[in-house]
């Protein structure tokens, strides 16, 4: 269970949000990946205390539904769906950039022709169902790991090496003081998103009033020394005023490293930049399969176009749903901007993460008996609800009036796509319990699959 909350927050992030807090607040912007850290614990806390009171599919989704109602649910669904629409907007930008390290001279057209290269590919393997095939997903954990662990074992001897140029890297220590603590918190904390997949039903979970508190801890924990070494070797080994503007941070600081070595540092970058493109190729693959998903559960509700609820004959996927959200995705990828995309994604994420902490009141009233109760539970909840408006409330003006532009345009979607009646066939495929066994073991990604298999092979070695 630990494996599996380390898993589904390592990704792609790190490659994407590691120069941002450094234009913000200067080296201090690593207390903000502590505190995002810590926020992320809390509702993820409050995401396993749901997981116990309505152990089904669908999520903020299914919560907000069975809490305060249909039209409730859809609005929460709609902005979690929103929300990891435009993550997937965020990936073929984060491509294009590490990619030009490689093909520095791509122009604006030829940019444009490779994100909608990389979105037709995604849109292919996410209908054809290629991630299930487990081995391959091993092969693309350890492509994407290896770099870092490479980078931050490197990084680690040249800080060592030459401790005083890497002090005078962290001083000032905040530059700018603390005023953008807030906007720097918005865009680090989607580092940290994902945590919510691994509260599984909790059924499936040995002692799981011990095992799923502990493992969330611990995992989060686990991610948080991950990155804050990271973020140290980076400022460590780049000035900040340097970091601030790279658009690909952990390719420079490679680079850096390995200076000494010129063929050294041209291999060293070489293997983070291709780890890069897998990392950001491999979450935005299982970002969009985990929406179209979720655009499948509404649809079976009612309460999306039938469209999103049409499994292909032959590869038993929502095929036109992923089709709809790659290609708009690709558009949003155009035409906005890497920050923009990323703060309006955590503002529409902070909605359906207050949801879905608030909903933990009704839904203690109505169950019967919840799988396993955590201690502290209500304090949890209330401060899982105050730290999801927190980020709601750190995001500017435009962001805000965009989500909540993007959220009014859900209403008629609502009035037109909502019948009496749900479509019981697919609502019964959906919530099978072996199928939905079946998924969560093929859709195993990162460190769960890849340390299982390795525990496995020691034990038989031994």
């Amino acid at each position: 269970m630990t494996n599996l909350v380390v898993g589904a927050i390592i990704g792609a992030d790190i490659y994407v949000a590691s120069s941002f807090g450094a234009g913000y607040l200067g080296p201090s912007s690593i207390l903000v990946w502590v505190v995002a850290g810590i926020i992320a614990i809390v509702i993820a806390l409050c995401f396993a205390q749901c997981a116990s009171l309505l152990p089904r599919v669908g999520g903020p989704y299914a919560y907000a539904r069975e809490a305060w109602g249909p039209f409730a649910g859809f609005s929460v669904g709609w902005a979690l769906w929103l929300a990891e629409w435009i993550s997937l907007a965020v990936f073929p930008i984060a491509f294009t950039r590490y990619l030009m390290f490689f093909l520095p001279g791509l122009d604006t057209v030829s940019q444009i022709a490779v994100k909608g290269l990389f979105v037709v590919f995604l849109i292919f393997t996410n209908i054809v169902g290629v991630k299930s095939a487990g081995r391959t997903n091993d092969a693309l954990t350890l492509i994407k790991l290896m770099p870092l662990g490479l980078f931050i074992f490197a990084g680690l001897i040249f800080v060592a090496l030459n401790p005083v140029a890497a002090a005078s890297n962290f001083t000032p220590f905040s530059p700018f003081g603390f005023s953008n603590f807030g906007g720097a918190l918005v865009l680090i904390f989607w580092a940290y998103a994902g945590f919510e997949l691994s509260t599984i039903p909790a059924d499936e979970i040995k002692d799981a009033g011990r095992t799923i508190p502990r493992a969330i801890i611990l995992g989060i924990l686990i991610v948080i020394i991950f990155y804050l070494m990271t973020n140290l070797i980076l400022f460590g080994v780049r000035p900040w005023s340097i970091l601030a503007s790279d658009a690909t941070p952990l390719i420079s600081a490679t680079a850096t490293v390995l200076s000494a070595q010129p063929i050294l540092a041209v291999i060293g970058s070489s293997i983070v930049g291709i780890g890069a493109l897998f990392s950001i190729a491999g979450s935005d693959e299982s970002g969009m399969l985990g929406t179209s998903r979720l655009g499948y559960a509404l649809a079976v509700d009612g309460l999306f176009p039938g469209a999103f609820g049409r499994v292909h004959p032959r590869y038993k996927t929502p095929y036109l749903g992923i089709i709809i959200q790659g290609t708009t995705a690709f558009l949003a990828a155009v035409l906005g901007d890497l920050g923009m995309l990323i703060s309006t994604s955590v503002f529409l994420l902070g909605i359906a993460y207050a949801s879905t902490c608030a909903s933990i009141f009704p839904l203690r009233r109505k169950s019967e008996k919840p799988k396993f109760r955590l201690r502290g539970e209500t304090p949890i909840a209330i401060l899982g609800v105050v730290f999801s408006l927190y980020l709601i409330s750190q995001c500017t003006v435009t962001q805000i009036a965009l989500g909540l532009v993007l959220l009014l345009i859900g209403v008629p979607i609502y009035l037109r796509y909502s019948p009496k009646k749900e479509l019981t066939e697919l609502k019964a495929v959906l919530l099978s319990r072996d199928l939905m066994l079946k998924k969560l073991r093929e859709e195993e990604r990162f460190l769960a699959h890849l340390l299982r298999h390795l525990w496995q092979k020691a034990k038989r070695i031994r």
